[in-house]
């Protein structure tokens, strides 16, 4: 069993990155991006809608305060300012979730503070807490053995590991910085043969080569990316063809 989670939700104003209608027929989990890296009110509102409408979960993508580099660029924010911006973020989503007839199920932190709470502490803390004030029943996606899963453990949230196919993976599990060669894998067959065997084995190549364990229960699938509605739609069929009960975590 695995849910496949998708970025949505990631333009702003008039200007749309990712197809999310077509995105959301395939996947099982929404993280809509809640205005901070991208996304804005109507977008919030209209993803929340077609998701509730299709039965699919939604999370709160939350971010740094980085619309101009897309919530990718490296930034240091105090803990309690992050942790009422995280908050500040899930509130804005929970109310459009809400309206839509639906609720948020789980929040995942988006570009450089997703890899960031993956070794600190104290940013890992500051997302907790923010998570925290807003709605202590939320889970929370995030990377198989890092600090943010770890502190959301011990705060007593729920805790969802996640996998990327199309992403290098390090010796060490984590994911290779999106800045080097090879960072992102666009071959479609790489990704679904990735994508399959992350479901059924729970390993994956490293970059070196390496067969790492990767266990997780849910797979991300990256909607910004060239023809990613076919590619989702042929992981999916891919994991079903598998033997792979493609299902919400939430």
């Amino acid at each position: 069993m695995i849910d496949l989670n998708a970025d949505l939700g990631e333009g702003f104003g008039r200007w749309r990155l990712t197809d999310d209608e077509r995105l959301l027929s395939v996947v099982t989990s929404a993280n809509v991006a809640c205005g901070f890296h991208a996304g804005d009110a109507v977008t919030m509102r209209r993803v929340c809608e077609l998701a509730a409408e299709r039965g699919v979960r939604i999370g709160a993508q939350v971010s740094y305060r980085d619309l101009a580099g897309f919530g990718r660029r490296a930034m240091d924010v105090p803990p309690v300012e992050l942790a009422a911006e995280v908050a500040y973020q899930i509130g804005a989503l929970e109310v459009f979730a809400r309206a839509a007839g639906s609720r948020l199920s789980y929040v995942k932190p988006h570009g450089a503070l997703y890899n960031r709470v993956v070794h600190d502490e104290r940013q890992a803390e500051a997302v907790v807490d923010g998570v925290l004030l807003a709605d202590a029943a939320l889970a929370v996606l995030g990377l198989p053995g890092s600090r943010l899963l770890k502190v959301a453990g011990k705060a007593g949230l729920p805790v969802v590991t996640e996998a990327f196919a199309d992403r290098a993976y390090t010796d060490e599990g984590t994911l290779v910085p999106r800045g080097e060669d090879g960072a992102v894998i666009t071959e479609p067959d790489a990704v679904v043969g990735r994508s399959v065997g992350l479901a059924r084995s729970g390993t994956v190549t490293s970059r070196s080569g390496r067969e790492i364990p990767v266990r997780a229960r849910s797979l991300c699938l990256h909607g910004d990316t060239p023809g990613a509605v076919d590619l989702a739609r042929r992981v999916r069929a891919e994991l079903e063809a598998a033997g792979v009960r493609v299902e919400a975590f939430a």
